[in-house]
């Protein structure tokens, strides 16, 4: 059982494009989202695909299952998501030595660009580059989740 630690921030310019490492494209959708535990499906680029179980641990970080499955049972999963399906483009970001991931939504969440940073503990430094704005760690209408039952474009 992993632990994943992250913040996320929402991003104020494009001061990060000139730092871009690698980018991916990722179609993603949830089969639950009820109780304690969100049960996702991801493919990336259409080439991998992914079955994740996150839940709750503290106040930044969430206990993380997440397996690997063949990308034809990956796809069809997707048609058995409930809510929208989150289409984005994630691109890994390097600033000095820390590896963030921006992500830029498509589609119904279209204008929304979320930047995340995994950290090893809850309590680490961190120093916010020029174009991360307003933390949004805590802010459940930017989970992945909650824009897949509310898409950022109907929000009012």
């Amino acid at each position: 059982m992993g632990t994943e630690i992250e913040r996320k921030f929402l991003v104020v310019s494009n001061g990060w494009r000139d730092h871009v490492r690698s980018a991916s494209r990722l179609r993603q959708g949830y089969l639950s989202r009820e109780g304690r535990a969100s049960v996702r499906v991801r493919v990336v680029d259409n080439a991998r695909a992914y079955l994740t179980i996150k839940a709750a641990k503290g106040r930044i970080s969430r206990h993380e299952f997440e397996y690997e499955i063949p990308v034809g049972e990956g796809l069809a999963l997707l048609e058995f998501c409930s809510g929208h399906l989150i289409d984005k483009v994630r691109h890994r970001v390097g600033i000095g030595d820390r590896l963030w991931e921006v992500d830029v939504f498509e589609d119904e969440n279209a204008g929304l660009i979320i930047a995340e940073i995994e950290l090893a503990a809850e309590n680490d430094a961190l120093e916010l580059p020029g174009w991360v704005g307003r933390e949004i760690t805590e802010d459940a209408r930017y989970y992945n989740a909650a824009l897949a039952r509310v898409p950022f474009s109907r929000w009012p």
